[in-house]
């Protein structure tokens, strides 16, 4: 399993489904240890300028959660979640 972070906007985000939407919860959850635990990270969706840094993956149906693998340090920084529609903007 990699190393990594969790920025305190997807905390908080995470806090609110934990109480508020328990299916997207237990969604996010396993597909960030699926993330964590998968043996090439760098096959996930690369975004475009001016997100390049990022990745992307579908949680569910509705929402992208994005995150950095910095590969020096073997760290998955989760960043954030939002629905597809406006993850982008």
């Amino acid at each position: 399993m990699r190393n990594f972070l969790i920025e305190d906007k997807l905390k908080k985000i995470i806090e609110k489904l934990h109480k508020k939407n328990p299916v997207v919860y237990e969604a996010l959850m396993k597909k960030i240890e699926e993330i964590l635990n998968c043996e090439d990270v760098e096959h996930y969706k690369n975004l475009h300028s001016p997100l390049q840094e990022y990745k992307r993956v579908h949680v569910g149906s509705s929402f992208i959660l994005l995150f950095k693998y910095v590969k020096t340090e073997e760290l998955v920084v989760f960043y954030d979640l939002d629905h597809h529609d406006n993850a982008y903007n």
